[in-house]
């Protein structure tokens, strides 16, 4: 399905952030105040996550939303 290409992208955008940064899903969901599945669900592209959700996990991983979202 093309229009889930952007949850993918943008799945992979977080995980390779999150790695970058040396945390597990469970240590960025505490961080970014979300439930600890909710990253892997992301991640997986199993969720289309919401702008508020987007910039939560923008902060926790100390990044501007606009470069989670330049996917």
């Amino acid at each position: 399905m093309k229009s889930k290409g952007i949850l993918i992208a943008f799945g992979n955008r977080v995980r390779e952030e999150r790695l970058k940064q040396n945390l597990s899903q469970e240590e960025l969901a505490y961080k970014a105040g979300v439930h600890r599945t909710y990253i892997g669900m992301i991640e997986r592209a199993e969720k289309n996550i919401t702008l508020l959700n987007i910039e939560k996990i923008a902060r926790a991983l100390c990044l501007e939303i606009d470069y989670l979202m330049k996917v």
